[in-house]
């Protein structure tokens, strides 16, 4: 059977990665529909995949499927928009919120569509190619839809696997602490560097290493037995330490303070209780 052609309605960073690898795989992009201020950005992708590029008014949604790549807010108003400006029925209609359901789409289903939410596990971001392979595709939503994500996700490389609605919200926040929330623990440890007086240039060779070891050590054994460092080897006084000198940075201490507290509390650790007792008597 042939591959059904998709339009895809947003020209950021998630519809970009999209479209570069539904096209590797063998998808013909109708359209990419875009804002006008995103033009530009959009001509370009269109380029790549030899699709063609629209606004809102003169879209013709011709595709098999038509594909929201929005931020979530957007979502439910793109469908309501969207939805008088062509015969939905035999048609799929998809969005890539990690946390909100198929129902953000309810008024195309209501005019015939089979709809369902295709979220892909992955960090997207400008100026950096995201490859599908190896990705975890979470979908919910109607059957029809539903089996057509999973061929696209498999064409991709992907691994495709259901997931309740009611459960997204939950699985997406699971996603935050793994990736975005990573960056702004990052972010932080630079922050501490710089007060440590680490030079700017050495930074990066600091903590490249550490961390790389780090993810390759969860990749293979899991969090328990790749956990290091004061609070596993139950080293109370150092981290009293820790938090004395983290006094001038008050924001980086509550930060420290949340996350010790949890891996006291979800990882092996020496010294349990003393550690608990230290960490709950601080502010």
């Amino acid at each position: 059977m042939s591959k059904p052609s998709i339009t895809l309605i947003g020209a950021g960073n998630l519809a970009s990665a999209l479209a570069v690898a539904l096209r590797a795989a063998g998808y013909r992009i109708d359209e990419i529909v875009s804002r006008p201020s995103s033009r530009q950005r959009a001509e370009r992708l269109a380029r790549s995949v030899r699709a063609r590029v629209v606004t809102g008014s003169n879209a013709t949604l011709s595709a098999d499927i038509i594909w929201f790549c929005v931020n979530d807010d957007a979502i439910r108003d793109c469908a309501f928009e969207y939805a008088p400006k062509t015969d939905w029925k035999g048609k799929i209609g998809l969005h890539s919120s990690g946390a909100l359901g198929s129902d953000e789409l309810r008024a195309l289903r209501r005019r015939g569509a089979a709809v369902a939410s295709v979220h892909p596990m992955m960090t997207f971001v400008t100026g950096k190619a995201a490859s599908m392979k190896g990705i975890a595709f979470a979908l919910e939503g109607e059957a029809r839809a539903v089996q057509a994500a999973q061929a696209i996700a498999r064409d991709l490389g992907g691994h495709p696997f259901q997931i309740r609605k009611e459960n997204k919200v939950l699985y997406h926040a699971m996603g935050a602490f793994c990736s975005p929330l990573v960056i702004a623990l990052l972010a932080t440890g630079e922050k501490v560097a710089r007060q440590a007086k680490v030079p700017p240039a050495e930074l990066q060779r600091v903590i490249q290493p550490l961390l790389q070891r780090t993810l390759d050590n969860y990749v293979r054994q899991g969090a328990a037995a790749s956990f290091s460092g004061p609070i596993n080897r139950g080293d109370v006084a150092t981290v009293r330490k820790h938090l004395a000198a983290l006094k001038k940075l008050p924001q980086a201490r509550q930060i420290y303070l949340a996350v010790a507290r949890a891996a006291v509390g979800a990882l092996p650790v020496r010294n349990k209780a003393q550690l608990e007792r230290l960490l709950q008597s601080q502010k």
